[in-house]
């Protein structure tokens, strides 16, 4: 018993002389591949947005540990002082 591997590309071919696609088939099926292409607009406009904030977030961040870095380095020149 001998087994052939079946490509997708050998099954669209055999396939398609029976596909017959009627009016109303077309129109769903544009409608679906509509509704999908509007899901990957929100989706890339979603990751777009976590992206600007990820980059404000990270500034914010900078900021703050630029802050903490004068904070301590004021405290380590008290320190010595005292000494």
């Amino acid at each position: 018993m001998s087994v052939e591997p079946v490509t997708a590309k050998d099954y669209e071919a055999r396939m398609s002389p029976q596909l017959q696609l009627t009016k109303t088939e077309i129109e769903e099926i544009s409608e679906m591949l509509l509704y999908e292409e509007l899901s990957r607009a929100r989706i890339r406009d979603l990751e777009e947005g976590v992206r600007a904030q990820r980059a404000r977030g990270s500034a914010r961040a900078a900021r703050r540990w630029t802050r903490v870095a004068r904070w301590a380095t004021r405290r380590a020149e008290r320190y010595q002082d005292q000494n």
